[in-house]
């Protein structure tokens, strides 16, 4: 069987938790000893170290590439089948269609999105839901949402729980760790955030939280800048953290063990997730977790994190300064 993937979202520059997902994910199907044959599908040309060997269709377009072009591309050379680690099944695609529905936050939190954006999520979503031949969700809380949001028929998904990337694991090396730390202007104890900083996240209530401790001089809330970040660095200002509450931007792959080996503990206190991997990560790379106890989160972390009511800024800061106490 010629099976196609959509590799568009697995060679991203700057990876965040779908685009690993995609990739991690392709690299484990290419590796099965399989008489399965795949064929991957990407916008542009993918880096040659990536997917060494494997049969990479680049089919460039400028504008509305899976609906427009992939869905080109199925209709001249159909695969037996397709998967789509990412939401959007195209218009035209095989009758054996497999899609993978992350997360439906957009619905629960619509605040959270541009309206465009969040019009997008909700059509496309809807779309894979009715239209695949059948849905892997990432936890049994996006399973739920999918049967009571969208309507579909719970057998027609399945719930595959998203791995972490297996090299992470915990940085002995003390001067590894100050290496990094030194790499993003971290003095001494730190909590850390990873992840991209929007609403959604929670992070105004994570910082007003923070500044209510006074043993801990850090806060690091990293990762690419999404929708209303700006006020953020209002709050942090408007608080007199500047100084103690840091924004370093996006960590790569590379300094993310030792970043997280290093923090008193990883801080994720998000109003809705599908799944929750950095909750994985900072397990694997022996970080405490100070997590939600909301959507997905009490799956992903098990009873592996301290789980607090992410509307609870006082819960949130408690669990703080009960890990500070305790470092």
């Amino acid at each position: 069987m010629l099976i196609g993937i959509d590799a568009s979202r697995a060679v991203a520059a700057r990876p965040t938790g779908i685009e690993t997902y995609s990739r991690q994910l392709i690299q484990a199907l290419l590796a099965l000893d399989s008489s399965h044959q795949f064929r991957l599908y990407f916008r542009t040309a993918p880096p040659a170290d990536v997917f060494p060997g494997a049969d990479a269709r680049p089919i460039s377009f400028p504008r509305l590439w899976t609906h427009a072009r992939l869905s080109w591309e199925m209709a001249r050379r159909p695969p037996d089948a397709l998967f789509v680690p990412a939401h959007v099944l195209p218009l035209v695609h095989p009758r054996a269609s497999l899609v993978t529905i992350h997360d439906l936050g957009y619905l629960h939190f619509p605040q959270s999105h541009p309206w465009r954006q969040r019009l997008h999520l909700d059509l496309s979503t809807r779309w894979s839901a009715r239209a695949a031949a059948h849905l892997l969700a990432d936890s049994e809380a996006t399973k739920a949402d999918l049967a009571t949001h969208y309507g579909t028929p719970l057998a027609k998904i399945t719930v595959a729980y998203p791995g972490y990337d297996e090299t992470l694991a915990p940085v002995r090396d003390p001067a590894a760790i100050e290496a990094v730390k030194a790499r993003y202007a971290i003095r001494g104890d730190y909590f850390l955030y990873l992840g991209t900083l929007q609403p959604r996240k929670n992070l105004a209530r994570l910082v007003a939280a923070f500044a209510s401790l006074q043993l801990v001089p850090t806060l690091v809330l990293a990762g690419k800048r999404g929708w209303l970040y700006d006020a953020l660095f209002t709050q942090a200002r408007r608080l007199g953290l500047e100084g103690r509450v840091l924004f370093p931007g996006y960590v790569p792959e590379k300094d993310k063990a030792a970043l997280l080996s290093g923090a008193l503990a990883f801080v994720f206190p998000s109003l809705y997730e599908g799944f929750g991997l950095p909750v994985l990560e900072a397990q694997a790379c022996g970080c405490t977790v100070i997590a939600s106890n909301t959507s997905s989160l009490p799956e992903a972390a098990g009873d592996g994190a301290l789980l607090v009511n992410p509307t609870d800024t006082a819960a949130i800061g408690a669990a703080m300064q009960r890990v500070a106490s305790d470092a």
